[in-house]
């Protein structure tokens, strides 16, 4: 029997924020203030961390509860599957079907997300898929942009191209911990990033174009939530959407003595 299971307390008397344009340590309920005017609030995640995904949860309900009108998007769904998200925001799939797509999408265990996808719908807050299908990315890490056909170029946005340069490598090699990677192994790898990066900006954008009243919430792997990735492709599309990045604290590679405002703009300590 599938169960409903809210989250019933939130961990904001126990967070604390390093703010990294002042460096000053400020507190969680500060941070949410400064988030109710912003477009787009990415919120990185380790994906199979079990806090980073509570601390999510922790963003989403207390936006909400603020009456910020907001909707959630979602690195962990194609935005070919679209119709999955939207029968389970209208309560017009059974959970077990809607597992099902989940797990067509993403390989990381559904509990994980579990409890924001309940949330979410219990709320009805509008979820969008934002990823490019697994079938194109999977290709382009394998073989890189050029494999890709005709017929599957024209799934893309026709503004998406995979221009990485060795600026674009540096910032994967930080971003994702990778030391001493070189060659077209590594070169596809970053094609890859870069057109997930690129089709999620685009969705986006998209999104809000029809939806300017709405705050999203964008959840994705810290590698894609850094401003080097999905923001500065939204960056590049449309410079005027406004965007705040939010990183959990991973000590050694995500922390106040080594990230800085060009990475991101907040980070949750423990």
């Amino acid at each position: 029997m599938f169960q409903v299971c809210y989250q019933t307390s939130t961990w904001a008397d126990q967070k604390h924020v390093f703010r990294v344009s002042d460096r000053k340590t400020i507190s969680y309920e500060q941070m949410i203030d400064e988030l109710k005017k912003v477009n787009l609030v990415f919120v990185g995640e380790t994906h199979d961390n079990e806090l980073h995904h509570r601390l999510q949860l922790d963003i989403i309900k207390d936006l909400h509860h603020l009456k910020v009108p907001i909707a959630l998007g979602l690195e962990m769904f194609a935005a070919a599957n679209q119709n999955a998200l939207d029968s389970w925001v209208t309560g017009t799939i059974t959970a077990d079907n809607f597992i099902k797509a989940y797990y067509a999408n993403w390989n990381f265990p559904w509990p994980l997300y579990r409890d924001i996808f309940l949330y979410v719908k219990g709320n009805k807050i509008p979820a969008i898929g934002l990823n490019v299908s697994q079938e194109i990315s999977q290709k382009v890490a394998r073989a890189g942009f050029s494999s890709l056909t005709k017929e599957e170029r024209a799934q893309l946005p026709p503004e998406v191209g995979c221009a990485v340069d060795e600026t674009y490598m540096k910032f994967i090699r930080r971003a994702y911990a990778m030391h001493g990677h070189s060659g077209s192994q590594f070169l596809y790898f970053c094609e890859a990033q870069l057109l997930w990066n690129q089709v999620m900006a685009k969705n986006l954008i998209e999104f809000l174009k029809t939806n300017p009243d709405k705050t999203i919430v964008v959840l994705t792997g810290n590698g894609h939530a850094w401003k080097r990735g999905v923001p500065e492709q939204v960056r590049t599309f449309s410079g005027k959407t406004s965007y705040k990045v939010i990183l959990a604290d991973v000590p050694g590679y995500i922390d106040p003595s080594n990230i800085t405002i060009e990475d991101a703009d907040y980070i949750l300590l423990k």
